[in-house]
């Protein structure tokens, strides 16, 4: 039986040039919930850009769609965000020293670990080529055609018509949706680059004295008293697979109280509802902030990687995927707290205001889903709150 893990009360207090953010959270029995903070002006933001068929949240995911920005870096003008965190009755200093967006790919050579990421020094480069959006199952498996072949969508869901042989019927190519991988396009680096930067990350995670969460999931690691989010891309797509194909983080040995209880899971190798989600959490950290995850980057990302999963599932191509039968996701439940920001009035000045974090991000619309979708959903959400933070920070004085 999958163990739970409950995520009692924490307030967490971003503080930037002496202005201060509040954020309260509640507590939660979901396995999984981000130390959720956040900062604000007069905004509500989060993502909401529209996906290309299917049901649409705001904040959130365009089902099948294609996902926002071109030059796989994310948007430029990244700030640094200094914040104290409180844990109970103990404060530590946070500074995120490097946001993700500065910090690309660092091609290097990997070495052996037991562990780690396989298939060392396989090159993926041309695996993100002719990848459009396709119909699929709950699951994400390929519904075939009566001829055994894929069957594209155009970008209002509807059936692109295929010949008996498999071809576009002549005058529909241009229907086709191309999906746009942006930063995620880090994924075809050779493998012995995300194995380098698994050790990092897992180095990182080893050597901190205390372990937490951020507004969006990702992991945040004090050392020496400075603590730092876990932001590159690249570390975050190889914590992702990790966690994927092996239901925990091998070679992760926290220090004795380190990480919290609500994060034992990593460390537990019996597959639970809480590392589907917290994987969601590192592929909204490997992706582009200013776009969108769907199902097609989920699965085709999955595929350019390996990651089949502990349990995976057999396809009609005699393809393996990821089995997401079990995954349950309901937005309320991750993000429960309420955000106090600093609103700027019209002369200048700035009132404290409070809203739940649901109309903040996600302009008060709740999600509650299964299966593939529920994971797509939460991964676009945490990237949704990564941009919301990003975008609305706290003013100076």
């Amino acid at each position: 039986m999958a163990t739970q893990h409950v995520l009692h009360r924490k307030t967490l207090v971003v503080a930037l040039a002496g202005l201060a953010l509040t954020l309260a959270l509640g507590a939660t029995d979901a396995g999984w919930s981000p130390i959720a903070t956040a900062s604000a002006q007069d905004s509500h933001g989060g993502s909401h850009s529209s996906g290309t068929h299917g049901s649409q949240s705001k904040g959130g995911k365009g089902k099948g769609g294609t996902t926002a920005g071109s030059d796989g870096h994310g948007s430029s003008g990244s700030k640094s965000v200094e914040s104290k965190v409180l844990h109970g009755s103990g404060d530590t200093a946070a500074a995120e020293e490097e946001s993700s967006d500065r910090r690309g790919p660092k091609y290097g050579g990997g070495r052996e670990s037991t562990g780690k990421p396989t298939g060392a020094g396989t090159k993926k480069g041309d695996q993100l080529g002719d990848l459009n959006v396709i119909l699929r199952d709950a699951n994400g498996l390929p519904i075939l055609d009566e001829y055994g072949h894929v069957q594209p969508l155009d970008a209002n869901g509807n059936l692109i018509p295929l010949t008996p042989e498999g071809d576009i019927v002549a005058g529909s190519e241009d229907l086709v949706v191309p999906v746009e991988f942006s930063r995620l396009s880090v994924s075809r680096s050779p493998s012995k680059v995300i194995d380098k930067s698994y050790d990092e990350a897992i180095a990182a995670l080893n050597a901190a004295t205390e372990i937490s969460t951020d507004a969006s999931g990702r992991l945040v690691t004090t050392i020496d008293g400075v603590a730092k989010t876990i932001d590159s891309p690249l570390e975050n797509l190889a914590l992702y697979q990790a966690l994927l194909n092996n239901g925990y983080l091998p070679g992760f040995v926290p220090k004795d109280g380190a990480a919290p209880d609500t994060l034992s899971f990593l460390v537990d190798k019996s597959v639970t509802n809480s590392d589907m989600l917290q994987a969601a959490s590192f592929l909204a950290a490997a992706s582009d902030k200013s776009g969108s995850i769907n199902d097609d980057v989920v699965v085709y990302t999955d595929s350019i990687l390996g990651i089949t999963g502990t349990t995976p599932l057999s396809g009609p191509d005699g393809k393996e995927y990821v089995n997401f039968a079990d995954v349950t996701y309901d937005r309320s439940t991750a993000y429960p707290g309420t955000v106090t920001y600093l609103k700027k009035n019209e002369d200048g000045s700035y009132t404290k205001e409070t809203a739940s974090i649901i109309d903040a991000v996600f302009g008060g619309e709740n999600y509650t889903g299964t299966q593939l979708d529920a994971f797509t959903q939460a991964a676009d959400d945490a990237r949704a709150v990564i941009e919301y933070v990003h975008d609305n920070p706290v003013p100076a004085e």
